[in-house]
């Protein structure tokens, strides 16, 4: 019987095993062993190489701003999405009227596919006959060329990034709201917390310790991995002022057909993920959770 049972396990396991080892396991180590090889496609065998990739992106100048410019990303879309995800949130819950609405509209981005809103924001952002120049000559402002300027590029691609972010953070952040009693609330205020502020800082914010730091680790990691607006809307330009790890990842990958040098940017990429998910769980998380 008991083997049976065992058998039964292995059984109903094998497809998720399979599907983990061939799905993912399996190619997360052929990128780890192309990483440190020569490998062009078309071209075999491939040659052991050692590090020369990684030296190699020590000194690549393209490496290097695709790595300044995702960093410029990373610290522009994820502070302000996360905060203003909680803002909305607050507002929102705190509305008396109106709450499903407003949550759908904001919600809208997550759920919409990026290369269409990447048109229409090409269309938004056009220098001549974009709607955002347009108001902004209505008010004597001579509107820059947002996506073909090395200037604005960069702060364009991280405003519309938070546009497509906030909305996913406002609704994370409204289910650890809901989670917290009111009843906590309304004791502090008792307790003499009059003013929405003090109610906030001594029991929301405690309380939404856990929600913050889930909402902060994922805005993290889907900021890091940025691709679909960059590829569609500028590749990279101009002049690489907009060019990403993964699109760097991409061109050298996919167009230059350098597999081992695409192969080390993904292993970068793997360690920069996996450290934020370290930090995470080894230190973030005890200083959120309660006993």
């Amino acid at each position: 019987m008991r083997r049976g049972e065992a058998l039964a396990a292995w059984m109903l396991t094998l497809p998720a095993a399979l599907a983990f080892l061939l799905l993912l396991l399996a190619p997360t180590l052929a990128a780890i062993a192309l990483a440190f090889s020569d490998y062009e496609l078309g071209v075999w065998p491939p040659h052991w190489i050692g590090l020369d990739n990684f030296r190699e992106m020590w000194t690549d100048r393209g490496f290097r701003t695709s790595f300044v410019n995702t960093l410029v990303y990373v610290a522009i879309v994820a502070p302000v999405s996360v905060a203003g995800g909680l803002g909305l949130a607050l507002l929102i819950e705190g509305a008396a009227r109106g709450r499903t609405i407003f949550r759908a509209i904001f919600f809208l981005p997550v759920v919409s596919l990026t290369v269409a809103m990447a048109a229409a924001w090409q269309y938004l952002l056009h220098p001549t006959i974009g709607p955002v120049n347009a108001v902004l000559r209505a008010v004597g402002i001579a509107g820059p060329a947002w996506l073909s300027s090395s200037d604005t590029v960069l702060l364009s691609l991280a405003a519309i990034g938070i546009w497509e972010s906030i909305g996913f953070n406002m609704v994370l952040f409204m289910a650890g709201l809901t989670a917290i009693p009111r009843e906590l609330r309304e004791a502090a205020a008792v307790d003499g917390a009059r003013a929405a502020w003090d109610r906030f800082r001594l029991v929301t914010w405690p309380l939404l310790g856990p929600t913050a730091l889930f909402v902060v680790v994922i805005s993290l990691i889907r900021s890091v991995r940025v691709f679909d607006t960059v590829a569609v809307l500028t590749r990279g330009g101009p002049n690489k002022a907009s060019e990403v790890l993964l699109y760097t990842m991409y061109t050298e990958g996919f167009t230059f057909l350098r597999l081992g040098y695409s192969a080390a940017i993904t292993l970068v990429f793997l360690v920069i993920v996996l450290g934020l998910m370290l930090v995470q769980t080894r230190i973030l998380d005890r200083r959120v959770h309660y006993g």
